[in-house]
C-alpha cells in the first residue's frame, strides 16, 4: 500500500456533520469558579462586526502599548430573566434532576415557549427544595427578544445556566435570591474578561466534495466531472469508510470558540451602531458586548457565553483602552 503523502482533508472530530438539533446551544461543560457563588453564563444576539482602534494590551505582542486596529463583534445582550431553579444529584451515571422550582412571576411571553401555570405555593416549594440532597444547582433563564429591535420575534429562548462557586448550600441560596428577577450582562462579565463563545454556525445547505472538504480538483482530462474524489475506497471491505470526503450538509453546526476577550460592556447601543444600522440586523438599542475577533453564526443568531474552561490568554490588570470604534456605514458605497 503506498504511503500517504498529503494531509487529510477536514477534521473528523466534528463528524458526522449533521445539522444541529436546536438553534439554542446546549452546554455540558462548566469550569469551577472561585469561592463566591455566581452565574457562569449569559446569552445575547449577534448584531454584526466592525473595527476598533485600541492600545495593544498583549504584553508579548510586537505592538504592545501601541495603537492597533482590530476586528470586533457586537453582541446585543438585554437582561435575562430567571424563570426556575433546577437541582441535580450525581447517581453514578451522571447528573439526575431531583427537584425543580418555578417562579410565581413569569412573563406572559414565556407561554409561547412552554406551558406554565401560576405557582401558588412558592413558599412551601422553597422549603421542599431546601431539604433536597443535591450537588449541582442550575437556573433556567429566558431571553427577552421583545427588548431587541433587530430580532423580529416575541418567543423567548429557554436555557440553563450553572451556578458555581462555594458550597452547595450557598449556591442554592444565591439561586433562590435570583428567582423571578433579571440578570444584566454587567452582573456576569466586565471589561477585559475572557469568555468562551458557543453558537450554531451559518448554514450553507447541501454542498459538494470540494467546498465541504477542500479536496483537490481532478485533472482536466478526467471523464465527466472534476469536482469529485477519485475513488470511494477499495473493493474490500464492502462499505465506504467514514473518513472518505463526500458531499452533504455544510454549516449549521454547534461550535465553541475558546478564549474571546471582552473589550467593552456598554449600555448605550448607539455607541456601536453604524450609520444605517448593521446589515440584516438594524440598530443596537439595548446593552451590548464588544468581543475581540469573530464569533460563529450569522446576524440575529443567539450567542451563548460561558466562563473560559481552558483560559490561555494573558490576564490583564486593567481593561483594554479603546480609542475609536467605527460607526461608518456597513451598507456599501
Amino acid at each position: 500500500m503506498p504511503n500517504r503523502r498529503r494531509p487529510r482533508r477536514g477534521s473528523m472530530g466534528y463528524s458526522p456533520r449533521k445539522r444541529a438539533k436546536r438553534e439554542v446551544p446546549k452546554l455540558d461543560t462548566w469550569p469551577e469558579p472561585g469561592e463566591a457563588p455566581r452565574i457562569q453564563g449569559f446569552a445575547g444576539y449577534k448584531a454584526g462586526m466592525t473595527h476598533a482602534i485600541l492600545i495593544d494590551y498583549r504584553p508579548t505582542s510586537t505592538t504592545a502599548g501601541q495603537e492597533v486596529q482590530v476586528p470586533v463583534t457586537v453582541i446585543e445582550a438585554p437582561p435575562l430573566k430567571v424563570a426556575a431553579i433546577r437541582v441535580y444529584q450525581n447517581d453514578g451515571y451522571g447528573l439526575k434532576t431531583v427537584g425543580e422550582l418555578w417562579s410565581d412571576r413569569l412573563d406572559k411571553e414565556l407561554k409561547r415557549k412552554v406551558a406554565v401555570g401560576a405557582n401558588t405555593s412558592l413558599a412551601s416549594e422553597i422549603e421542599t427544595i431546601k431539604k433536597l440532597q443535591g450537588e449541582e444547582v442550575n437556573v433556567i433563564v429566558h431571553t427577552q427578544p421583545s427588548l431587541v429591535t433587530g430580532i423580529p420575534k416575541k418567543k423567548p429562548e429557554l436555557m440553563e445556566m450553572r451556578v458555581g462557586g462555594g458550597a452547595y448550600d450557598k449556591r442554592l441560596e444565591y439561586a433562590l435570591s435570583l428567582l423571578g428577577k433579571e440578570i444584566g450582562v454587567k452582573d456576569y462579565v466586565k471589561d477585559g474578561d475572557v469568555v468562551d463563545v458557543i453558537a450554531v454556525t451559518k448554514g450553507k445547505g447541501f454542498q459538494g466534495h470540494v467546498k465541504r472538504w477542500g479536496v483537490k480538483l481532478l485533472s482536466h482530462k478526467n471523464s465527466k466531472h472534476r469536482r469529485m474524489i477519485g475513488t470511494l475506497g477499495p473493493k474490500r471491505p464492502g462499505y465506504i469508510w467514514p473518513t472518505v470526503p463526500q458531499s452533504g450538509q455544510m454549516g449549521y453546526h454547534q461550535r465553541t470558540e475558546l478564549n474571546k476577550r471582552v473589550l467593552k460592556v456598554g449600555d448605550k447601543g448607539e455607541e456601536v451602531t453604524p450609520k444605517g444600522g448593521f446589515l440584516n440586523y438594524g440598530k443596537v438599542s439595548s446593552s451590548y458586548l464588544l468581543l475581540h475577533g469573530s464569533v460563529p453564526g450569522p446576524a440575529k443568531r443567539l450567542i451563548r457565553l460561558r466562563d473560559a474552561v481552558r483560559p490561555t490568554l494573558v490576564k490583564i490588570k486593567e481593561a483594554p483602552t479603546l480609542t475609536y470604534i467605527s460607526n461608518e456605514s456597513k451598507q456599501g458605497v
